[in-house]
């Protein structure tokens, strides 16, 4: 499988992979079970980190399959502060089911 391309929904509040103009997977965070093992995921994680380097912007992740990926892409993926982890640890917590 080519690397999918990645769209910037934000009316949505996500990061979607295109395959085939399939939507394959996104960052809320979920990849189609159908789509999993083909680097959907981590296409998403290096697009999410790219994003916010962009807009120099800090990613607090809660995923931990994108917690992994950031740890083994230390180059790609600058880490989040404690107070960044915790203020989204904090929000989750205070809105259980959007997630």
């Amino acid at each position: 499988m080519s690397d999918p391309e990645i769209r910037d929904d934000r009316a949505a509040g996500r990061l979607e992979a295109v395959s085939g103009g399939e939507v394959v997977g996104r960052i809320e965070y979920f990849v189609e079970p159908a789509h999993e093992g083909k680097g959907i995921a981590g296409s998403l994680a290096r697009e999410l980190y790219a994003l916010a380097g962009r807009e120099r912007s800090a990613v607090a992740s809660l995923c931990p399959y994108v917690i992994k990926w950031a740890e083994r892409h230390p180059d790609e993926a600058r880490p989040a502060d404690e107070a960044l982890l915790a203020a989204a640890k904090d929000w989750l917590r205070a809105h259980p089911g959007r997630f």
